[in-house]
């Protein structure tokens, strides 16, 4: 069906946005995600709302399915391609369409990277919050798709908290508007993280945040993980909400020295990344309280930023950890799950334990003022059975999250990656009630297929009741 599909492709887009040559094609096998991979059927590079929504239209004719892909840097399989489908890419549209200073907010397309929509009002005193480790390179309609967060969620908030609007090609192919004023049920909330199974962003009205007055960075040394938890559980027990609190174990640093030379304090068991902003009399106060904080909690060395190239330095080390492991290991697992604050000590010490168990070592970076944690687990892809037991350690440690009370994702979704996982966190009630949801924007189920859910229900197949254990239990143990 893709063969017959791509000459009517032809007829709505330019020539030279339909990509079929096999070796083109490679390029868009898979997103960050890299041991997931498939070659798409067909690429399409489309400029407008109204090329996405034509070839949307042809897909639901041909009953093809189709995958939105922004920049590719997703980091769960969310944008893994079909053989048998098209692979839309939204790298072209690109514009930063308008801003309104006074009313804070800006209407971008969805190719446009996150970081360029601080840059476009930066010298007007303004940013866009939300900021991904990958902030450079990842688009908004990505963010939008898997509702990214980033180091400074924590105070500010996820994706879903800064859309104030969408402009979406619906499944059958329609372009429909979603807002936040909008009455009724929340529809831009459920389009918001849903990972492309819903539709495709085409463009996005973000809200503008005003630049703080002042800002102040520090990085605080410990010898131990234990005591970088100590002062992360103190600084919030006592009503201090930081713009961030990164943390990073013993191998993370180690990754990121060799990288990129971040030069953090030797002999350092754990460092916290903590930013501060606001108001200058609020920064200061603050700062004086999370200082003594992090020296009672046996901080043996205390680093504050003076200018904003010091700033980018401190957070060199910490936005480069995901990359940076590759310095120490051929190959690795980002996995991302989430738990309450109060269990970070006891989740951190069960991956030590697993570490132990499976001779498996993991490297630990999280957005520590949450519990958002991301676990890098290590391993040499040319051992045999080193994957293997590094893929167990890495559900091992989705089952300790789940056990702890947290979820099996804070920011980087669950894509293909970890749908085998949704079982064990909802159940069959739960999992045919989101797909009723799904059902009602995609009856066809051409949108995004395969992601998510790990048995998709046909649409007007009455849900089945399962008993005994889970297909996927023996294939997770």
């Amino acid at each position: 069906m893709v063969d017959q599909l791509t000459g009517r492709l032809r007829e709505v887009l330019p020539d030279e946005a339909v990509i079929t040559d096999p070796v083109r094609l490679r390029t868009y096998e898979c997103d960050g995600l890299t041991y997931h991979r498939a070659t798409p059927g067909v690429v399409v590079l489309p400029e407008t709302a109204e090329q996405i929504a034509a070839v949307v239209r042809l897909c639901q004719e041909f009953q093809v399915p189709f995958v939105a892909r922004g920049s590719g840097t997703g980091l769960s399989g969310g944008a893994l391609p079909r053989s048998d489908g098209v692979l839309i890419v939204t790298s072209r549209m690109r514009r930063v369409l308008s801003v309104d200073l006074d009313a804070r907010l800006a209407v971008v397309e969805p190719g446009v990277t996150n970081l360029a929509i601080t840059e476009a009002v930066r010298d007007a005193g303004y940013y866009y919050a939300p900021d991904p480790s990958s902030q450079q390179i990842c688009s908004i309609g990505g963010n939008v798709a898997e509702n990214s967060g980033g180091a400074h969620c924590l105070k500010y908030g996820f994706t879903v908290n800064h859309v104030l609007a969408v402009e979406l090609v619906t499944p059958d192919g329609d372009i429909v508007d979603l807002s936040a004023m909008d009455a009724g049920y929340d529809l831009l909330g459920a389009f918001i993280g849903s990972e492309g199974t819903l539709g495709i962003a085409t463009k996005i009205t973000v809200r503008l945040s005003r630049t703080p007055e002042a800002v102040t960075t520090m990085l605080a040394a410990f010898t131990t993980i234990e005591g970088g938890g100590r002062a992360v559980s103190a600084i919030i027990g006592a009503g201090i909400v930081p713009a961030a609190i990164e943390m990073m174990d013993a191998l993370a640093i180690e990754a990121a020295e060799a990288a990129v030379k971040c030069e953090y304090p030797a002999g350092a068991g754990a460092v916290l990344v903590v930013e501060l902003d606001g108001p200058e009399t609020e920064v200061e106060t603050q700062f004086a309280q999370v200082e003594r904080i992090c020296r009672e909690a046996d901080a043996f060395e205390i680093r504050v930023a003076a200018s904003a190239e010091e700033r980018a330095a401190i957070w060199k080390g910490r936005k480069s950890a995901f990359a940076a492991v590759g310095r120490i290991s051929p190959a690795y697992i980002v996995q991302d799950g989430v738990v309450p604050r109060t269990a970070l000590g006891e989740v951190l010490a069960g991956i030590d334990r697993l570490q132990e168990e499976f001779g498996i070592r993991v490297a630990n970076v999280f957005h520590a003022g949450d519990g958002n944690l991301h676990p890098l687990v290590l391993f040499d892809d040319g051992v045999a059975g080193e994957g293997e037991r590094a893929e167990i350690v890495s559900g091992r440690i989705l089952d300790l999250c789940i056990e702890h009370g947290g979820s099996i994702t804070g920011e980087h979704g669950v894509g293909v990656d970890k749908s085998r996982y949704m079982p064990r966190m909802f159940t069959d009630e739960d999992l045919d009630t989101m797909q009723l949801v799904r059902c009602a924007f995609d009856p066809g189920n051409l949108s995004n297929p395969g992601k998510v859910f790990p048995t998709p229900r046909l649409c007007g197949e009455v849900p089945v009741v399962r008993k005994g254990p889970h297909p996927f239990e023996a294939e997770l143990l």
